[in-house]
């Protein structure tokens, strides 16, 4: 099992913890701050209910997570160390002077900071790279590599095998790229809310409700390359580039901090958001943050994209007398007002089990495209016991009957104790797309089909196959 050691464990130290855990790791801290275990807890119990529904595949067998006071404890063994500690260049000479000497000559040693550069960092004789992610790191896959490129090539397939997004930047920089676009954003709404042009709720309504939809999918530029409209990029820079000589903002002035200012921004913010906790908060932020990258995983947009590409990496588990054809965690979004999955969601699983086998028979994405596929054309569902957000879902399917243009399958839903949560009975005819009928599949396809119904033709008839609605006993 590899291993990270993650020094300081706050808000973002404590989202590390979380992505490397969740993902297989084994994590060991360093903070002397006698808060951090309870801390990171709560931090761990918001990423275990929403890491995982991003994914239709179960993640790995979480890691081991262990406590150091000692620091050449903690980094014993390490193949990753990521500090994040407070953002004072002092501290973090003294901290990766430290790291420097114990931890081993292999490992890829991060720093979190938002602002300082690599020079900076290791001025002192550190080995040190940036690794800069952003909030809750346990769900958004940016972060930001600058220093030696052949450490953040390392780093980045490091960083990819746990679903984050590595971006290289090809210079160093302060605020490297994302944060200097924070920064301007910011500077300009602290003067709208000085000068009382808005709230400060009003402010994040005009992001949410706009720009930040778009930003999700496409960022910037290609966003505005769609509003050149079919002259594209060019078209809009010459319509709205002179835009840019007009003094609409003051990005290079800030306000000043005063207490009046501080006072009137924090006390729009508890008029904002204060009848919430900061956890209540959190949750609200990842179940949306959730929702969003789930529907960008359709089209494989932006950070859509980086969860695919991780979802092709984890293993589905091995086969025992019938395959495995779903193998997830229950999203909250399948539950319900009573607490348990939907009754259209086992629908949705078992479909997904039934995508897969087809998948395994070579039904699959290239065959589809060619023409050929199978239409469900009736279910007959069981529900048998309760599934609950966060349970692990794993499905097996038997084949009924496999010839001619009839594809007949029978799904056991299991939860996360291995009870059997639904069965879902499943009739399918071979199609063809182009004729909108039904017809045989090919020769391939129907080979494997057959061979499937072959080994599962001695084994014995599902309880439930064959029921109609109402049946007794």
């Amino acid at each position: 099992m590899k291993k990270a050691t993650i020094v300081g464990g706050g808000v973002i130290g404590g989202g590390w913890v979380a992505r490397f855990l969740l993902n297989g790791w084994k994590v060991s801290v360093f903070d002397p701050d006698p808060q951090a275990e309870r801390k990171i807890s709560e931090v761990l119990a918001n990423a275990r209910r929403s890491l995982p529904s991003l994914y239709d595949k179960a993640l790995p067998a979480e890691g081991e997570l262990t406590f150091h006071s000692d620091m050449g404890e903690a980094l014993a063994g390490a193949s990753w160390v990521q500090e994040s500690v407070p953002e004072r260049l002092d501290l973090k000479h003294k901290i990766h002077a430290q790291i420097n000497e114990l931890a081993p000559a292999e490992a890829v040693i991060g720093s979190s900071t938002s602002g300082f550069k690599p020079s900076e960092l290791n001025e002192k004789g550190a080995r040190v790279i940036v690794a800069h992610p952003f909030n809750p790191v346990y769900l958004l896959p940016l972060v930001e590599l600058v220093g030696d490129a052949d450490t953040c090539e390392n780093a980045s397939d490091v960083l990819r095998s746990v679903g984050m997004y590595p971006l290289t930047v090809r210079k160093e920089i302060d605020a490297h790229i994302a944060d200097r676009l924070l920064e301007a954003v910011w500077r300009e709404g602290l003067w709208l809310i000085k000068d009382g042009i808005c709230t400060t709720e009003e402010l994040d309504e005009a992001i949410r409700m706009g720009f930040g939809l778009r930003w999700a999918q496409m960022g910037l530029f290609e966003t505005y390359r769609i509003a050149g409209g079919e002259a594209g990029m060019k078209h809009f820079m010459a319509q709205f580039g002179p835009a840019l000589a007009w003094e609409w903002t003051k990005l290079m002035d800030v306000p000043e901090f005063t207490d009046e200012l501080v006072d009137l921004i924090a006390g729009q913010s508890d008029a904002q958001s204060g009848h919430m906790s900061i956890r209540e908060l959190e949750r609200l932020r990842d179940d949306n943050l959730v929702g969003m990258m789930r529907a960008l995983k359709k089209s494989g947009s932006g950070a859509g994209g980086t969860i695919n590409a991780h979802e092709a990496m984890l293993p589905t588990p091995e086969a025992a007398e019938l395959p495995v054809t779903v193998n997830r965690p229950v999203p909250q979004s399948w539950t319900d007002y009573n607490g348990h999955m939907n009754e259209a969601h086992y629908i949705e699983a078992s479909a997904q089990a039934t995508d897969r086998f087809m998948e395994m028979i070579g039904c699959d994405a290239d065959y589809i495209a060619a023409g050929g596929s199978y239409f469900t054309v009736e279910n007959h569902v069981r529900f048998l016991d309760e599934l609950h957000e966060g349970d692990l879902l794993t499905i097996t399917t038997q084949v009924l009957k496999g010839e001619g243009k009839k594809m007949h399958l029978f799904h056991r839903l299991h939860g996360a104790e291995g009870q059997l949560a639904a069965t879902v009975e499943t009739l399918l005819l071979h199609m063809d797309l182009n004729a909108r009928g039904t017809s045989l599949p090919s020769e391939a396809v129907a080979d494997k089909l057959a061979s499937y119904a072959a080994a599962h033709a001695g084994l014995d008839k599902p309880e439930g196959a064959g029921r109609h609605v109402g049946q007794r006993g």
